[in-house]
């Protein structure tokens, strides 16, 4: 059993800047990869997002580039591949965080801004290079980029890979990476081409499973509210008068109704911005440093940057639209309670979204508790997700010399609960 960071064998820089970020625990995916990794086993890492996969693979990179010179110089010696531009900077201001006291160069490159600055910092030379496949292959074609001296790479978040449809891009750029090489595969869920990936790319690895249902975990405290989807809006609105939503982070099913959100907030008076693939790679960037900084109380985004936003104290994440893919909303909810930290996410259901809310209490494993008494309830979305729930009758034939089966009454537990925390 280790204490802490200090008893995973971590240099002493490393430990300084772990402790400047405010962190002394590492969590269960950290205790279970850091060791592999510094020993230099490929790593199989399957967990949810929330869970401290970065900080699982970038700080073993660091203690390891740390401690050898580069040769040659000016080519990255580790290579992270990430599925969305907020990711891929989200890893690279960790490698920058966790190594600020180490002598190492980061560069990150990705689409949706100009080649120039990323051309410069490949020429002026990087140890950890940290990228999104599409951006990466265009500059390896411009012969710009080199993997040639890659010692360790990185696959974060391959199922999203496999999502965005990237895989055959990702199979392009390993097929540049030097092998013999250290390989550290992560990701939420392993489906069939993700495992097959794994299993051509990794050598007898290090395989680390943890709760890969974030829906389980308590500190994250779940409600689903009954509203009309003419009255989603004026819900928001209210639930955001309440002094405990300090930082809310809302979800919508489309980039439309994600920036028609935002304007109706805004008439409101309430500091709203939009994030979603259509806004350029600079409003982005933007838009979630002003949420970070606490300069806008309200980001809302689509699903295809739910896994790339991390911002640290988001108290509430609100799925204003049901998801389509059930898993998104396991990946929606774990912006919020990161790092041991507490948080709530409400989900708004109208009566035409029960069926998808049906299938995310299916693939979670739970039934959410329905928070009551607000202006906006619909009865028609409660009285169509209570039937839904109900179990399937079947037909039986009365039993010889009994009459009519009685009927059973079912007990139904009202719940109270306050419509935010």
């Amino acid at each position: 059993m280790t204490h802490g960071f200090t008893g995973l064998s971590l240099d002493g820089r490393i430990l300084r800047a772990l402790g400047e970020e405010g962190y002394s625990q590492p969590t269960p995916v950290q205790q279970q990869a850091i060791p592999h990794a510094l020993e230099g086993r490929d790593v199989l890492a399957i967990a949810p997002t929330g869970t401290g996969k970065t900080a699982a693979f970038t700080i073993p990179i660091i203690q390891r580039l740390g401690a050898t010179k580069p040769k040659p110089a000016h080519l990255p010696r580790a290579l992270v591949l990430a599925p969305t531009r907020e990711l891929a900077l989200q890893v690279e201001a960790s490698m920058r965080a966790y190594g600020r006291h180490m002598p190492l160069r980061t560069a990150v490159v990705l689409g949706g801004v100009g080649f120039g600055q990323q051309v410069g910092a490949l020429k002026r030379g990087v140890d950890v290079l940290v990228a999104t496949p599409g951006r990466l292959l265009d500059l390896m074609q411009q012969g710009v980029a080199k993997l040639d001296a890659v010692q360790v790479l990185v696959l974060d978040e391959a199922d999203r890979m496999l999502d965005m449809g990237f895989l055959p891009d990702v199979k392009r750029i390993i097929a540049r990476v030097p092998s013999p090489r250290q390989t550290l595969f992560f990701s939420a869920t392993m489906p069939r081409e993700v495992a097959e990936l794994a299993n051509s790319l990794l050598r007898e690895p290090a395989r680390i499973e943890v709760e890969t249902r974030p829906t389980s975990q308590r500190r994250i405290e779940q409600r689903v509210l009954y509203v009309d989807q003419g009255a989603k809006t004026a819900l928001l609105s209210e639930l955001l008068r309440d002094p405990a939503m300090k930082s809310a982070l809302v979800f919508t099913r489309t980039k439309h109704r994600a920036d028609r959100v935002v304007k109706q907030l805004r008439r409101l008076h309430v500091e709203a911005a939009a994030i979603h693939s259509n806004k350029s790679q600079n409003a982005r960037q933007r838009a979630l440093a002003a949420f970070a900084d606490g300069d806008i109380e309200v980001l809302v985004a689509t699903d295809i940057v739910a896994r790339g936003i991390d911002v640290d104290g988001i108290t509430h994440v609100i799925n204003y639209d049901v998801p389509d893919d059930p898993e998104n909303h396991v990946h929606r909810i774990g912006r919020t309670a990161r790092a041991g930290a507490a948080g709530v996410a409400l989900t708004f259901c109208s009566a035409e979204e029960v069926d998808k809310l049906r299938q995310v209490e299916k693939f979670t494993g739970e039934k959410f508790e329905v928070a009551t008494g607000h202006a906006f309830e619909s009865a028609a979305a409660g009285n169509r997700h209570e039937q839904a729930s109900r179990p399937a009758k079947t037909f039986q034939q009365p039993r010889k010399g009994r009459g009519r089966s009685r009927r059973r009454g079912r007990g139904r537990r009202q719940h109270a609960a306050a419509v935010a925390a």
